[in-house]
């Protein structure tokens, strides 16, 4: 569930706590939650290394270390904890990382979908990923262009990482509609008045949910509010705040699509 605004949340909340400490101990406690390399050569290399820095990749979070990139993907239902004191592990701790000065840096996942590298260089792992959604190569321009090559629907294309990277169901749902935009919209009939007040809106409602520490809605992500602000996602039946139509949900490439049928009309 975890999109770019609840990605960017935790590492805003870890970063400080963690750069400048030495990793002392790695505790993996469930193989599959590490995509690379392997255990043995995981512990080997990532122990004795100090945190650089921690940012973010669209969905990625990128650990920084002397000679390595620590990534990790959240998927449906990862956290990260930060803990101290001794090693208690909870149930769900996939990857628990002993830190010096007593902290321990804990990847929680309960349905066991997200997933660990440790690599020397991350444009491997970034190589098919698309712009940022709020960096310098996302203007009105580029998506203009990009969304006149392509013949897809907006809301499916919106959703491809290799098209643009970070944007989930949720604020994709939401940027649709402020910009009035059907989410079956053909990407190619998009005119280029449209292509920009997508972009804006794209950038508006990532912002938005950034500054509001994400959005939560289950228990997978906690500490959000967003949801308190939603315009059309899981508000199926209520009034749409611009006309006062009811908001719709239907089904597009099997995920849950809310939208308002007087505001997004196809």
């Amino acid at each position: 569930m975890p999109e770019l605004p609840e990605v960017e949340t935790i590492v805003r909340k870890i970063k400080p706590q963690i750069v400048g400490r030495q990793i002392l101990a790695a505790d993996l406690r469930w193989a599959r939650t590490l995509a690379a390399p392997s255990p043995r050569k995981f512990a080997e290399q990532v122990v004795g290394q100090k945190i650089l820095n921690v940012g973010r990749r669209a969905k990625f979070i990128d650990i920084q270390l002397a000679e390595f990139h620590l990534l990790i993907h959240l998927r449906m239902s990862g956290y990260l904890h930060i803990k101290r004191g001794t090693n208690r592990p909870e149930k769900h701790d996939r990857l628990i990382i002993q830190l010096s000065g007593g902290r321990l840096l804990a990847f929680n996942d309960t349905r066991k979908f997200g997933r660990v590298w440790l690599v020397s260089d991350p444009k491997e792992i970034f190589k098919k990923l698309g712009p940022e959604p709020l960096g310098k190569e996302f203007t009105p321009q580029w998506l203009h262009a990009a969304l006149r090559k392509k013949h897809r629907r907006l809301k499916p294309l919106l959703l491809d990482q290799t098209f643009l990277a970070g944007l989930g169901n949720i604020y994709t749902d939401e940027a649709l509609n402020l910009a009035k935009l059907h989410p079956l919209r053909e990407s190619s009939a998009v005119s280029a008045r449209q292509a920009k007040a997508l972009h804006d809106a794209i950038r508006k409602v990532l912002n938005e949910g950034i500054r509001r520490n994400g959005a939560s809605i289950d228990w997978a992500y906690p500490g959000g509010e967003f949801q308190n602000y939603f315009r059309v996602y899981d508000c199926a039946g209520e009034p749409c705040q611009n006309c006062g139509a009811k908001i719709k949900r239907i089904v597009v490439g099997q995920r849950g699509t809310h939208y308002c049928p007087r505001c997004q009309r196809l």
